[in-house]
């Protein structure tokens, strides 16, 4: 079970981690935590939790097309890194 492993480290360090990671689980079942979508999205089933319960389940695209929260938290987040025209979203800040 992973609690936010990869909290501290720079992005190229956690890109090498989750590759190894991939490799070292492949046919295991691994519990990962994270509110990071960039590191949710590599599982094969996803849990939402909020308010301390499940409240959607399934895989990364299942739960974007449901337009859940899941999906509202993943493009707010994308929202970051992404333009504008990319998300067709516009951000709620300055820049």
């Amino acid at each position: 079970m992973l609690d936010e492993p990869t909290a501290a480290l720079d992005v190229q360090t956690e890109y090498d981690v989750y590759t190894r990671f991939r490799e070292l689980t492949r046919d295991r079942l691994t519990v990962l935590i994270s509110h990071r979508f960039s590191t949710v999205r590599m599982a094969d089933r996803i849990l939402y939790l909020a308010d301390g319960r499940v409240r959607e389940e399934g895989g990364h695209a299942e739960l974007l097309a449901r337009g859940g929260g899941y999906a509202r938290l993943y493009r707010l987040q994308a929202a970051q890194y992404l333009d504008r025209e990319e998300t067709g979203e516009a951000r709620a800040w300055a820049g």
